[in-house]
């Protein structure tokens, strides 16, 4: 008690209520890829992760997607033109980002480690994921170590990955990636599959589920596997809007295959069109150039590659918004008497909606824990933009997948009749342990040691005595309470779920004491998923 001097009214406020246990946050991932920029004002944000809350944010700091280029040629037997992405020009983050915000994620974290110039100009590279210290450059760090300051991340996400030349190299990344997991002990790795856009070939050397020596199985190691979950085949999304893709989008070349093609279809047209129509559209075609032009002032808006020149202050904004204007409505023209265009486009714009899942996986996360809970199983529902898998999965194909001998398990994405696409596998890389065998078990537990954890940090340096005990096991015990209450622990009553334990003679020796240990046991039953359901039918005898 306070000993008083002066004499007058004092006040003495006590505490009523004991410390209690916060739930952390259980679905904010970390997105690691390149970006168009990584800038917020004047501060670079290169390998920095930075929070972000809406798609908003990120084009403010890290931009925009990247501008595919195409190529176009005409087919062996002279029947049809094919298109192909130049792969220098292929960036998958921007998109993963949008998808993650669209099936239901909030804040996320992004990482970028490089911008699309330098890329192109030299290559995608493991190394701008995993640098080298700098002794040049201390400010640099690693996506790994920054992302040990970043406690709220839950999961990481790098699609940028599948994109390396070699798949030794994407799954290097990753097995660093599940390394980091184990030793927060906090977060998942998300994990897109190499070549998941392929069909399974069951060949040794070629399959890229189990082929060898490069196949996702053989690669992605044994250590750490129940911090890991990944799912196949890639998805065809509708995330690119269809005016995103023009003409504008072929390299130099192929826009002179694109004239000669409409112009060869111009002149099949059967019944021709008007000798007038004729030279409107003959005009169209021939003056396709990605050098576009103000057509009031005919000032160069673009350079002959399609770059949007600088103004007077130094900006191409002004400039890059013109050119659109006019892309577009060239593009519009093109697609009114066209049909040959408007297939071209199509199947650009579908090369372009191709893309790895595991953005949209974690967005369809967040949705789960916000709606049902961290502890329900985020499988048997829909991903939102989602059309169709890239590739047709049965159930006899899914077989090993889900239950492979060496249990490292990947989750299906199939097309179920009179469901739809459908997430079809709810299993982690450690598929053969009874303990982590399942994501949402995983997950679960993953949020009661960490919040937990949290909560027990103002006991460090309390003293090791019945008091302190007590505060503890009820604070926790009264947190698993309202986790059985919600259904994340399995029991009829209160001690079928869970138990917490600590004090000297059940979790301590007194040498423990001496040595300022306070050790806690807990025991949870977690709910697991009912992964397999089986219906038994009998006839009976008539009895009347």
């Amino acid at each position: 008690m306070p000993q008083y001097k002066t004499p007058g009214v004092h006040i003495v406020e006590q505490d009523a209520f004991p410390n209690t246990v916060v739930e952390v946050a259980t679905a904010i991932p970390a997105f690691i890829g390149y970006t168009e920029k990584a800038r917020d004002g004047n501060v670079a944000k290169k390998y920095v992760p930075t929070r972000i809350e809406s798609m908003t944010d990120y084009v403010k700091i890290f931009g925009g997607p990247y501008k595919p280029v195409f190529t176009l040629k005409q087919s062996d037997d002279k029947t049809h033109y094919l298109t192909a992405q130049d792969p220098t020009s292929r960036f998958f983050l921007y998109y993963a980002v949008d998808l993650y915000f669209a099936n239901g994620g909030g804040p996320a974290y992004v990482v970028s480690v490089g911008n699309y110039s330098d890329v192109v100009l030299n290559g995608k590279n493991v190394k701008d994921f995993t640098p080298d210290p700098d002794p040049n450059n201390l400010d640099l760090v690693a996506p790994f170590d920054a992302l040990k300051k970043a406690q709220e991340v839950t999961l990481l996400v790098a699609p940028d990955t599948v994109l390396f030349d070699k798949p030794a190299d994407c799954y290097g990344f990753w097995t660093q990636a599940l390394a980091h997991c184990n030793q927060m002990q906090s977060r998942m790795a998300l994990i897109d599959i190499y070549g998941g856009d392929q069909r399974r070939t069951y060949d040794d050397a070629t399959d890229v589920i189990s082929g060898e020596p490069y196949g996702f199985r053989e690669m992605i190691g044994t250590n750490f596997l129940n911090y890991g979950v990944t799912y196949y085949p890639w998805v065809n999304f509708d995330v690119v809007d269809a005016s995103k893709v023009t003409y504008a989008n072929f390299d130099s070349d192929s826009l002179g295959v694109l004239r000669q093609a409409l112009a060869d279809e111009l002149a099949a047209m059967n019944p021709p069109p008007s000798v007038s129509q004729q030279q409107k559209i003959q005009k169209l075609y021939s003056g396709l150039s990605l050098l576009v032009t103000d057509p009031t002032t005919g000032n160069a808006l673009t350079d002959d590659k399609g770059n949007a020149l600088a103004d007077g202050k130094g900006s191409t904004l002004a400039n890059a918004a013109a050119a659109a204007i006019v892309v577009t409505r060239i593009h519009n023209q093109l697609a009114a008497v066209s049909s040959l265009y408007n297939t071209i486009a199509a199947d650009m714009l579908q090369q372009l909606n191709l893309l790895p899942p595991c953005g949209a996986m974690a967005g369809v996360y967040a949705r789960v824990d916000a709606n049902q809970g961290v502890f329900y199983a985020p499988a048997n529902t829909s991903i939102n933009q989602a059309v169709t898998p890239a590739v047709d999965i049965t159930a006899e194909d899914q077989e090993d997948l889900n239950m492979p001998l060496d249990g490292r398990a990947i989750n299906v994405i199939r097309t179920i009749p009179g469901r739809g696409l459908t997430i079809w596998g709810v299993r982690t890389l450690d598929g053969n342990s009874s303990d982590w065998r399942y994501v949402n078990v995983r997950r679960t537990l993953i949020m009661l040691e960490q919040s937990i954890k949290a909560a027990a940090m103002v006991y460090v340096f309390s003293p090791n005595v019945s008091t302190t005990w007590v505060a503890v096991e009820g604070m926790i015990s009264n947190f698993l309470y309202t986790q059985w209450r919600s259904g994340a622990l399995a029991g009829a009553k209160p001690a079928d779920a869970y138990d917490v334990s600590v004090g000297l003679g059940s979790t301590m020796s007194g040498q423990d004491v001496l040595d300022g240990y306070m050790r806690v046991t807990i025991h949870v039953a977690i709910t697991h998923p009912a992964e397999f359901i089986e219906l038994t039918f009998q006839q009976k005898m008539q009895v009347s």
